[in-house]
Order: structure tokens, then C-alpha cells, then sequence
């Protein structure tokens, strides 16, 4: 099994003025940063930076100035060609200067996002946005029996949304399974970025225990899809309601299934040796990598080559695999060997 620490991260980096007590809070703040924000389509050579006595701005067409945050202070020289951090070192005329002599001059149009008189991003005409509310409201119709875990060692609930992204996660604690002793439930991250800081995405699990850091202990059975923001980013909206909509028919069905084939698992061997227990994976489509590294943890545990047994330790091992595709794809067929229990 893995221990899983997207939602400890978030924990410990997230200030005050960003995490919420409830979904439908952070429902009602992403809808209000919605409803204030606004697309500004202008080519790069109606884009001016004043100094105005103080920090930069971004002047755009005859729209006005605007200030900029540290986000799209980033994409704005990135967009000029120049390093931030010796921009950052330049007196703020210097500054101007420096942008005015380097920003495009072309007339394809890039998009500018604004919030009341600030500059939230820049983007060229290839992103596309996907709103955190969008995503919220996908939670609050299918996810409805999940809701935050308990709070973490500082007070924060898990549910979090700043200038630069949204992570939310959540846990359905009306539905632990006792294995012996030990307890499983489900669980979700779900992540976006309104401002093109990170991808959209969601990871469901297993676990058996969330401690006060917002570890996730012993998670097993995970699933991951991200997408960037390109094209039809907004289809990544059906994805997710799928994969949620999977998990709670898979909670569904196993408040008593998942126990029986879980603890069958425990006790059901798939050979006496590690040459059998390397067949049967290798039968399942496990790598060769895979399969070598898996019965010689179990053989140096002495552990009984169980099915549960290998898929706690292919769990482990899909978690330092780098790619996402590649992990996904390991992350299933490690899954569908719990079938073979059923």
C-alpha cells in the first residue's frame, strides 16, 4: 500500500485566507471569483507597463492599468523573453524600461484575465480555461456523501483555493469497511487552476487512516486522470463525474463485497515459491521489472505469496514510477488483480 501526501503538502502551505470550512464556502467563493473576473483579448502590442510611483503595472488597450500578482508578474516575463528574478532586482522604472524594449509587438491576440483592477494571467489564445466552480458543482451533485476529513494539525479542513489554484479533499467516513483490524474507506483529491498554474485532475483511493498531517495511510486501489488546459479541457469534466460516479458504485458494492474478497485476498496464494508468484503477475501483465522487485520484498519480508501480499507491494512500487500514463496503466492491472480473489 502507499502513503499518499498531496493533501499533507497542501496542509502545511496553505494560508489562512485560503482554506475554507465547508464545500459549499469554497462553492460560493469560486463562484464569486468567477462572476468579477474577466477576459480581456488584446494583441501584445496594446500591452504597456507603467511604474506609476510604485509597482508595475500592466496597461492594457485603452482598458486601463491593472496591478499584477506575483503569478502573472511570471507569465508577463515570460511572455517579454526576460528572467524574473533579475527583473525583480531592477528599480521599477528600470523595470518598465526593460519590458517596454521586449514584449512582442505582433497582433495575434493573447488573453488577460482580470479581478477587479488586478491581472490574475496571461495566456496565448492555445489555453483554455476550466472555472473551479465548474469543477466544484461536479463534487456537490455526484460526491454528495464525501466531505472533508477531520482538521489537520493547524486547524485547516482540506479544502483550499488561493489566487493560483483550488485542491479539495475529501473523504466518505460513512463508509469504512473493518478487515480484521483493519479499516478501509474512500477517498478523492480533486485539483485546478483557473490561471494555467497547474493541471486539472483527480486521484481516488482506498485507506485505511488520515492522521493529523493529512497523510493518507495505506491507500490502495488508485486511480488518477489530469488533463492540461488545452482544447476541450471542459470534457475533463466527464471524466471526472465517471471516476467519482465508479467509486461510489465500487463503495456501494462493497460495503460487504469489498470486505470478502479483500480478506479472501489475504488468505488466497497464487503459488508456494517466488518463481510461481512471478508467473502468475507475469500471466496478469505485470512488468518483468515489476514482478522481480515485488517477490523479493515479499521473500525478504517472508511474507506468504498472497494475492493481497503482492498488490500491497505493486501498490508501493507503481507510486515511484514516474510518468502519469505509465503509472495509470501499472495503477489498473495491480487492481484487477483483486478480481482474481472475487
Amino acid at each position: 500500500m502507499t502513503n499518499l501526501t498531496r493533501a499533507s503538502t497542501q496542509l502545511f502551505s496553505r494560508p489562512d485566507d485560503e482554506r475554507f470550512e465547508s464545500l459549499q464556502s469554497l462553492h460560493e467563493h469560486c463562484q464569486m471569483k468567477r462572476a468579477k473576473s474577466l477576459d480581456r483579448w488584446q494583441p501584445p502590442r496594446s500591452l504597456r507597463t507603467t511604474p506609476g510611483g510604485g509597482p508595475l503595472k500592466l496597461e492594457i488597450g485603452s482598458d486601463g492599468a491593472f496591478s499584477l500578482n506575483d503569478w502573472s508578474f511570471t507569465q508577463l516575463c515570460r511572455l517579454a523573453g526576460v528572467n524574473k528574478d533579475t527583473v525583480n532586482r531592477l528599480s521599477p522604472e528600470t523595470a518598465d524600461q526593460v519590458f517596454r524594449e521586449t514584449l512582442p509587438r505582433g497582433e495575434r491576440p493573447v488573453q488577460i484575465l482580470t479581478t477587479d483592477e488586478a491581472v490574475r494571467s496571461i495566456h496565448g489564445v492555445s489555453y483554455s480555461r476550466l472555472w473551479n466552480v465548474e469543477l466544484l458543482s461536479v463534487l456537490t451533485e455526484y460526491a454528495t456523501d464525501f466531505q472533508p476529513p477531520p482538521k489537520g494539525a493547524n486547524g485547516a479542513t482540506g479544502l483550499y483555493a488561493g489566487e493560483q489554484d483550488l485542491f479539495t479533499f475529501m473523504i466518505d467516513p460513512g463508509a469504512w469497511i473493518e478487515i480484521g483490524d483493519q479499516p478501509f474507506a474512500p477517498g478523492f483529491f480533486v485539483w485546478n487552476s483557473e490561471v494555467g498554474r497547474r493541471s486539472v485532475g483527480i486521484q481516488t483511493f482506498w485507506f485505511q487512516q488520515v492522521c493529523a498531517n493529512h497523510i493518507v495511510w495505506d491507500a490502495t486501489e488508485i486511480v488518477e486522470f489530469t488533463r492540461k488546459h488545452t482544447g476541450n479541457v471542459g470534457e475533463s469534466l466527464g471524466e471526472i463525474r465517471k471516476i467519482i460516479e465508479g467509486l461510489v458504485a465500487k463503495r456501494d458494492a462493497r460495503r460487504d463485497d469489498f470486505a470478502k474478497v479483500i480478506a479472501k485476498a489475504m488468505q488466497e496464494k497464487v503459488g508456494d515459491d517466488s518463481d510461481e508468484a512471478a508467473s502468475f503477475l507475469l500471466k496478469h501483465g505485470v512488468s518483468r521489472s515489476m514482478v522481480k522487485r515485488a517477490v523479493e520484498i515479499i521473500g525478504e519480508k517472508k511474507e506468504r505469496f498472497t494475492i493481497w501480499s503482492l498488490v500491497d507491494v505493486l501498490t508501493q512500487l507503481t507510486g515511484t514510477i514516474r510518468f502519469a500514463g505509465d503509472r495509470a496503466e501499472a495503477d489498473q492491472k495491480v487492481a484487477k488483480l483483486l478480481a482474481v480473489a472475487a
